[in-house]
């Protein structure tokens, strides 16, 4: 077969199985890279988003350690690996061609590449609950706050949107309690703290707009190979929480946003997740269940997940049974529970009656896997001892200066460059404030007036209190107008609301 129709993966010599090949139409029925550290999982991401790029399927991949941005440049005669390579391309019947692939970097940080942002709208109240680590009645509290916004229309977009939101419901806990149920000032305190908590850690950045555009991860070189997606994440993953949630995330948008396509010949986009262990650490069957059930169905959009983790047991079981192509590098079974994963990951595999599933995944060495890909009509295939192919790019990473000149020459230069800062809860809470601070002042004014020229208060309309039928919009004025009632009052408020308002 040919590269638009699978991807070359291994194959082996005297001892070792047939040539491995991943079947393109069967791309997007997900996959494992599995492995110890040092083992070689790197490389076998690198050699399978290579093939894909070649195929016209675009990928998305997160760099952990800094060394797959070398897919952006050929490998070279002169890398000390260089005669190893060949060696093991003779070995295996590969015609070893270097070659460079068309990469676009990202970066949260904007630092290493294209900055990428999410809306804290397009986030969601699972996510950032998840993100914050929030009890279930702070979840519940962070619920409120994205409804209330919804029914006011209030456009959540960055971190001071979300921070205004919280300061409001604060403000107004028994209005909005009355319509939404009951508030607690103590966990909107908690959610706040929080929040500046993820600011310390730099996610003030990953929120706002210009957002990220799902189909400026699908795009193609004009020799028609898939462009490959690189989140610089070694920075990233100092928070891991956040690192997890951001990938989880952007595999829900694909999932939400994408349309149907069946069985395609070949993916749409092939999605890996490395350090998967981080995405299920701790959490809530919730989430997890989301993760199952978008692993589950985003196959019909086209879109493949390939999970990258160094033991097959740091994936839930649920998940696990649906990845149909897998590669399993080499595990350490020093105590007894090693031993039990060991014996865990050779289970899911097809048996040869060759060798021992569990002794070769024991014994293989760096660059080499038991490997296992879907053949016909999706059946797994038996399981191969495999000498993983050399990569035809670089193998580490590329210098800064190469690293800016794909920067600046990328299809997607300029475009999420500079932040935007339009219209939303934030400067639209703001307005109301300011407004019901000049009714409250027009009202203590009134009241002045009539006082010294001799004439009855109650000849100057009072404010009527609010009833439950009231709007919470309506609510929130007339408390305000209120508490601004005289100049001690709204030196009071502004002192609370303004350090949020005038301070941004």
């Amino acid at each position: 077969m040919d590269q638009t129709e699978s991807i070359f993966v291994g194959g082996g010599g005297e001892g070792y199985g047939l040539p491995q090949t991943l079947l393109l139409k069967y791309g997007n029925r997900h996959g494992l890279i599995a492995g110890a550290t040092g083992t070689g999982k790197t490389v076998t991401l690198q050699i399978l988003a290579e093939g894909f790029s070649a195929a016209g399927v675009p990928v998305f991949l997160s760099d952990v350690k800094g060394d797959l941005s070398g897919l952006g440049a050929s490998g070279s005669p002169t890398h000390k690996l260089h005669e190893s390579f060949v060696k093991r391309a003779a070995t295996i019947g590969l015609d070893l061609q270097y070659s460079a692939f068309p990469v676009t970097f990202w970066d949260m940080f904007a630092e290493q590449g294209h900055p990428v942002r999410a809306t804290v709208s397009e986030m969601g109240p699972l996510l950032l609950s998840r993100l914050l680590e929030l009890t279930e009645p702070q979840e519940g509290v962070l619920n409120v706050a994205f409804r209330l916004a919804d029914d006011e229309g209030l456009p959540l977009l960055d971190l001071k949107d979300l921070q205004a939101m919280l300061t409001f419901i604060a403000e107004n806990a028994a209005d909005i309690g009355a319509r939404y149920g009951l508030v607690s000032s103590t966990s909107v305190g908690a959610i706040q703290r929080r929040l500046l908590v993820l600011e310390n850690q730099g996610a003030t950045q990953m929120f706002g707009e210009p957002a990220l555009e799902l189909a400026d991860l699908m795009l193609t070189d004009d020799q028609g190979r898939g462009r490959i997606n690189i989140l610089a994440a070694d920075k990233l993953m100092q928070s891991p929480r956040l690192y997890a949630t951001f990938l989880l995330w952007l595999l829900s948008e694909l999932f939400e946003e994408l349309p149907e396509v069946g069985d395609p010949d070949k993916p749409k986009l092939v999605f890996f997740f490395d350090e998967a262990h981080l995405l299920f650490n701790d959490a809530p069957k919730s989430l997890i269940e989301k993760v199952e059930q978008v692993a589950r169905l985003i196959r019909s959009k086209g879109v493949g997940v390939y999970f990258i983790s160094q033991n097959p047991a740091d994936i839930p079981e649920v998940i696990l049974g649906q990845l149909g192509n897998r590669v399993q590098h080499a595990l350490r079974a020093f105590t007894a529970k090693d031993q039990k994963d060991l014996r865990m990951a050779a289970q899911n595999y097809r048996e040869n009656p060759r060798f021992s599933i569990e002794d070769a995944i024991r014994e293989v060495g760096t660059g080499e896997a038991v490997t296992s890909f879907l053949e016909a009509k999706g059946i797994p295939g038996v399981a191969e001892r495999t000498l993983v192919r050399p990569p035809s790019s670089q193998l580490g990473p590329v210098d800064p200066a190469t690293r800016a000149l794909i920067i600046a020459d990328s299809p997607l230069a300029g475009k999420y460059d500079q932040t935007i800062d339009r219209d939303s809860a934030f400067e639209r809470l703001r307005a109301r404030a300011d407004k019901a601070a000049q009714q409250a002042e027009q009202a203590d004014d009134g009241f002045r007036n009539a006082r010294r020229y001799g004439g009855r208060e109650d000849r100057v309309e009072k404010p009527k209190s609010s009833s439950r039928s009231d709007s919470v919009t309506e609510a929130f004025t007339k408390s305000f107008a209120r508490q601004l009632g005289t100049k001690s009052g709204q030196a009071i408020v502004r002192g609370i609301l303004g350090s949020l308002f005038k301070s941004r």
